[in-house]
């Protein structure tokens, strides 16, 4: 057994790839449209997975846009997707100024939390070792919920 991907459903799929591609840094590995069955999926991942992923072999994140309105709702209850990173206090500043709130900030230089345009709860680690605790970090309060 082979885990393939995650599906989360989006309202709108050009904020949506602006969120995961433009702000969390994500690449698209394939697109698909279905015209008789009125959806588009978005299939993306990490950038250094991208040659597995055009192999299945990489987990993807796939973005299921319905052509039709719907309304979803209960991101929280989906749980999160995760991702870690090089630098978490550089991947936090830059989603900062891209508009992105940090829900909850990493004041222990290991995690942190955002949510996607659909409310989807975005987990970030800092791989390896935590960095030393640093402001404004440190005294960012939590935002929302994560």
């Amino acid at each position: 057994m082979n885990y393939l991907h995650t599906m989360v459903r989006v309202k709108d799929l050009e904020s949506s790839l602006d969120f995961y591609c433009n702000k969390l840094g994500l690449v698209e590995a394939s697109r698909s449209d279905s015209p008789a069955g009125r959806f588009t999926l978005v299939f993306l991942c990490a950038p250094g997975d991208l040659d597995l992923a055009k192999a299945t072999k990489a987990p993807m994140v796939e973005l299921t846009y319905n052509w039709d309105t719907e309304d979803y709702q209960g991101g929280r209850n989906f749980g999160h997707l995760a991702y870690a990173v090089g630098d978490i206090y550089a991947t936090c500043a830059r989603l900062q100024a891209g508009g992105v709130v940090i829900n909850r900030p990493p004041r222990d230089g290991r995690m942190a939390f955002v949510r996607s345009p659909d409310g989807i709860s975005i987990e970030l680690l800092q791989a390896g070792p935590a960095l030393a605790p640093v402001e404004p970090w440190i005294s960012m309060p939590n935002i929302g919920t994560w």
